[in-house]
């Protein structure tokens, strides 16, 4: 499993895992166990890592990319499938 982004919320967490599921790359979270027995994040603290398989990683940061440069993007309906 290869690192592809980094959330800052569970919001956040939910709409890029979503949109890169919706685009076959299956994903898995890392990290979530003090956001969710504290319910925040403050200076990386509850950070969640979105994680993908190895061979799925330059597909998954393309997309990400993509999202960054504004040529897609993500909508509260990528969070609800």
């Amino acid at each position: 499993m290869v690192t592809v982004y980094t959330a800052q919320g569970e919001v956040d967490e939910t709409q890029v895992r979503s949109f890169l599921e919706a685009h076959g790359i299956p994903t898995t979270s890392w990290g979530e166990a003090l956001r969710k027995t504290h319910a925040f994040v403050l200076d990386g603290l509850g950070e969640v890592q979105i994680q993908v398989p190895t061979e799925y990683g330059d597909r998954a940061r393309e997309l990400l990319a993509a999202v960054e440069r504004g040529e897609l993007v993500l909508t509260d309906d990528d969070a609800n499938p």
